[in-house]
């Protein structure tokens, strides 16, 4: 998987707890974030758990906020382990910003350390379950249960809606409240920055229903079944080849089921994620004759993500729909 961002260590320097380390969206430097203008603005010190949380706190916090990310590069959101120091230290954070469901550390870690001023993504829009397809009867449904059970809530539902710029926007509108609510002399630059980010995520919806309205084929085969909540808003059909987990090696059947899918649906590409190792995808692409390219489930941005935010490595996930379902 992609992984995120964080803040340079020397940040950490002098630093009481994990909340005031400072990532800003808007400073020069993390030790201006820390030092400098916070304190006299009254600005708020926000842990998010990885970027897709971070992203919306910088967006929608610009100067009033300092924004910090549990998550170190080269590290899956799933497989993050936190120090007891800093599961102590969160209780500092004026906001904790999470998704629950898909960093089992960090809800435990919200636990243990009491935090009161939490917001959970799950909770600011409406959960589906996904399995390996969305849209057609492709995949069997024991596959499809095993999938949601083992990448989501204990109800086995479908944690990535970041990937779906409508439910991302329902989750900003949550955000921007709950920052305006911890600080309450800041609203209106709150509500105007959450306004400007879902006009952002409306018009690049509005890309996505365009450029995907008419297309060759409606399938699309990735290692990792992170792109239901896509799928579904766009009229797709997702298949995985391995389930949620793209280092998973999938069984003998499932592989000869995505063989048949491929050539039933004329599928032309099958896409693999850039941090991930991309064999599983390669192996079925040159078995079947198809090509491979990168679909960015956008758990962080690194140096190899195609863009610099969320909104560009979305394009870029657009882009490569469409070339992969023969738009028109």
């Amino acid at each position: 998987m992609n992984v995120r961002r964080l803040i340079p260590s020397t940040a950490l320097a002098g630093a009481v707890a994990l909340g005031a380390v400072t990532l800003s969206a808007c400073a020069g430097t993390s030790d201006t974030a820390d030092k400098g203008d916070k304190g006299g603005s009254g600005g708020l010190d926000v842990v998010a758990s990885f970027y897709p949380m971070q992203y919306l706190a910088e967006q929608i916090g610009g100067d009033h906020v300092a924004v910090d990310t549990l998550t170190k590069p080269g590290v899956e959101p799933h497989d993050l382990e936190l120090k007891p120091r800093q599961i102590g230290e969160l209780g500092d954070a004026d906001v904790v910003l999470y998704l629950k469901g898909i960093q089992p550390a960090v809800d435990e870690a919200i636990a243990q350390a009491g935090v009161k001023n939490t917001v959970d993504a799950a909770t600011l829009t409406t959960l589906e379950t996904h399995g390996s397809s969305t849209g057609h009867g492709h995949g069997e449904e024991g596959h499809a249960a095993e999938e949601a059970g083992h990448h989501g809530s204990e109800a086995g539902t479908d944690p990535h809606i970041w990937l779906d710029p409508v439910k991302y926007a329902e989750v900003a509108r949550g955000v921007g409240a709950a920052l305006a609510k911890a600080d309450p002399a800041h609203a209106a630059d709150y509500t105007k920055n959450t306004d400007a980010l879902v006009k952002k995520l409306g018009d690049l919806d509005a890309d996505f229903r365009d450029g995907l309205k008419n297309t060759t084929t409606k399938t699309f085969i990735t290692t990792h079944s992170a792109f239901g909540y896509l799928a579904e808003r766009y009229g797709l059909d997702q298949e995985g080849i391995s389930g949620v987990d793209p280092e998973s090696e999938p069984s003998p059947a499932r592989i000869k089921e995505i063989q048949d899918i491929a050539k039933k649906d004329k599928v032309s590409t099958v896409f693999f994620e850039t941090l991930a190792s991309d064999k599983t995808a390669r192996t079925l692409a040159d078995d079947t004759g198809l090509k491979t390219d990168v679909l960015d489930p956008l758990e962080g941005i690194t140096d190899k993500s195609k863009g610099d935010d969320y909104l560009q490595v979305m394009r870029a996930n657009l882009d490569a729909l469409q070339k992969a379902l023969g738009a028109k």
